[in-house]
């Protein structure tokens, strides 16, 4: 692998087993192949599809999905590896909890957190977590503004359109901010979005002429909120349950052409049942990729 692009694996928690040995026996294998991180999807509450008859999510209640923070915390504990979401649902969350909980899992591990955000789709989540599904999209940029104040600044005042803090701060405050990474598709005001606040970019669309039209899109509102657009990091993604070996190696050299600095592989929803599975689809898509 080169070392310029830092490969990490998504957590398949959804298939692997809840208990502790389950998420270290992976953590420890993801390891020993050689990969740089773990990253871990989000959900807090599945629909039930019974109920919600009209369902297109891919996910329901009856998923395994581990609560990132807490989960986290403990990889910070039992391996050195670099942790990230991929993405954790900002909006329907409380932004100074988010950064309370974000700086103590950097703080506990070093600084090896990188917090990767998206919108999400899931109305059933944002009404039971009593946030609004349609503002979303326009809550998520303050949100990184004020996350980042509350990782620097001992004490905040500040009063947005979404927020208020009078005087008020966490501690203990991580080393340095957390770096935040946007999810973004070909929506423009996602890109944008992008462009003005985000260390990074998790995109939603695969190399080619709709990528590099995106990539256009933020680099541009990127130069156009005085960023520089180059030092925004670009994260891709390579499905490898599969076993085609040869799809695996053409699509990373894709994304190492498109500029990404990260790239993860991901084996969850592919049916592979055990953990040994897993790391094993992980291995050969290592090993071709290397060679």
């Amino acid at each position: 692998m080169s070392d310029d692009v830092q490969f990490g694996a998504v957590l398949p928690q959804t298939e692997i087993g809840a208990g502790p040995d389950d998420i270290r026996g992976f953590a420890d294998g993801v390891a020993a192949i050689g990969l740089r991180f773990v990253t871990m999807y989000d959900h807090i509450l599945g629909a039930d599809r019974a109920t919600y008859t009209d369902w297109s999510g891919p996910y329901d209640h009856t998923h395994l999905f581990h609560e990132p923070f807490v989960t986290l915390g403990y990889l910070a504990a039992i391996s050195q590896l670099d942790l990230a979401t991929g993405v954790l649902v900002l909006p329907q969350r409380q932004t100074a909890l988010v950064a309370k909980q974000a700086a103590e899992v950097a703080v506990l591990s070093g600084d090896r957190l990188r917090l990767g955000v998206g919108i999400g789709w899931n109305h059933v989540e944002y009404e039971a977590l009593g946030e609004d599904f349609s503002t979303r999209g326009r809550r998520v940029e303050e949100q990184i503004v004020v996350m980042r104040k509350l990782w620097t600044e001992p004490v905040v005042d500040f009063t947005g359109r979404w927020h208020r803090i009078s005087a008020a701060g966490i501690n203990p405050l991580p080393q340095q901010p957390v770096p935040v990474w946007l999810a973004a598709g070909a929506g423009e005001r996602g890109l944008r979005r992008v462009g003005r606040v985000a260390d990074g970019w998790l995109p939603m669309v695969a190399p080619g002429p709709a990528f590099a039209a995106a990539l256009g899109v933020i680099r541009e509102a990127a130069s156009g909120a005085g960023r520089d657009p180059s030092a925004i990091g670009i994260e891709g993604r390579i499905n490898v349950g599969d076993g085609d070996l040869d799809r695996i190696a053409r699509t990373a050299d894709d994304w190492c052409s498109a500029g990404s600095s990260r790239i993860v592989l991901n084996t969850l929803n592919a049916g592979l049942g055990p953990i040994d599975a897993h790391l094993e689809a992980l291995a050969r898509a290592v090993a071709r990729v290397e060679g």
